[in-house]
């Protein structure tokens, strides 16, 4: 950022390079300078045409800030590539987009086809290992990055808004609804996504969701730093019990890397952030929730060549051993039919 100043009145806030960016204010001003404002924000809807996602929706929203992010509705509404003024933010995965038809949920089979991105969303009545509860079979993380939404909306004035339902169920099951809305403005660096998740069936049912939110190159390096105030890590197992005083800081990739996972845990409830800050690229990236919502805070530091990803990942249960593990700590949250919950997390950038 040169810190150079436009004269008053023009709708930017400022310039790297040549290239100029709206800022939340100038909304308004900038109808004087456009015909449109798709010219320079709004939401472009594709459907892929090759490979495994073929067929399958993507939305790119473009905020005019220099923040874009994709929305996949059929991939459980999640967000998938993000970049701030063509910085990539979000780790890809190899198995990239992939259409819902390709999922597998038994086992791990999950991991063949998760795509990485901002956010993959892990539920909706477990997360975590795979495991077996009362007879039943759950793979690793759940169903809910697997359906495909419906009742998709999208909004684009001054608003930026992208809405959809979830629906899990099977015979003789569950019948869980998730309702989401992923929010932003024009001039935005911030994107609000707001889940409301109700039992619609007739019984009581274990309901579990992890927000798995996947930083990569470039914001995430060897000089990257993570910050969460009010927090102490807690390391999973023997391997993260090897990284718990460098929890906080990361290596370049090494090839052979084994994952340490930790949990954050807060000394007050309320709200809550997790920041990867990048002092080299002058930016940073912070998640933020309410832990009164979302009491669990679980980090996936790998480091891996090829693997190379930062997860943060608020969730609404402090286990991450699965859905029996989590009934047996005492800590398996369950919706009463007919029962709602509404769960918050906001991601926001910022030039350091």
């Amino acid at each position: 950022m040169t810190g150079v100043r436009p004269a008053a009145g023009t709708p930017v806030r400022g310039r790297i390079g040549r290239v100029w960016y709206l800022d939340e204010q100038s909304p308004q001003r900038l109808r004087q300078y456009v015909g449109s404002p798709a010219q320079v924000a709004g939401i472009d809807r594709f459907c892929e045409e090759d490979g495994p996602a073929r067929g399958a929706r993507r939305f790119q929203v473009r905020t005019g800030s220099g923040l874009v992010f994709d929305v996949l509705p059929d991939r459980g509404l999640d967000l998938g590539a993000a970049s701030f003024r063509g910085v990539p933010l979000a780790w890809i995965s190899p198995a990239g987009h992939v259409g819902p038809g390709h999922v597998e949920h038994e086992g791990t089979g999950w991991q063949r086809t998760f795509g990485g991105g901002l956010l993959t969303t892990c539920g909706l009545d477990q997360f975590g290992a795979p495991a077996t509860d009362e007879g039943q079979e759950f793979g690793l993380h759940g169903r809910a990055s697997g359906l495909a939404a419906q009742q998709v909306n999208t909004v684009a004035d001054g608003r930026l808004e992208v809405t959809g339902r979830l629906r899990q169920t099977r015979l003789f099951g569950e019948n869980i609804v998730l309702d989401r809305a992923i929010t932003t403005e024009l001039g935005s660096r911030a994107v609000t996504v707001t889940d409301t998740v109700t039992n619609e069936g007739f019984e009581p049912q274990p309901h579990m969701v992890l927000y798995h939110m996947n930083l990569g190159w470039p914001l995430l390096d060897s000089g990257s730093v993570l910050r969460v105030p009010g927090a102490e890590p807690v390391a999973r197992d023997a391997e993260a019990e090897r990284g718990l005083g460098s929890w906080d800081t990361f290596t370049a990739p090494s090839p052979g890397f084994a994952e340490q996972v930790f949990r954050h845990d807060f000394a007050e409830p309320g709200p809550a952030e997790a920041r990867l800050l990048n002092p080299d690229l002058g930016l940073s990236l912070a998640i933020r929730f309410d832990t009164r919502r979302l009491p669990g805070l679980f980090q996936w530091k790998m480091l891996g060549a090829g693997t190379y990803v930062l997860g943060i990942e608020p969730a609404n249960c402090r286990v991450i051993g699965g859905r029996a593990a989590a009934r047996a700590a005492g800590e398996l949250p369950v919706l009463e039919p007919g029962e709602s919950r509404s769960y918050a997390v906001e991601v926001e950038v910022a030039e350091a």
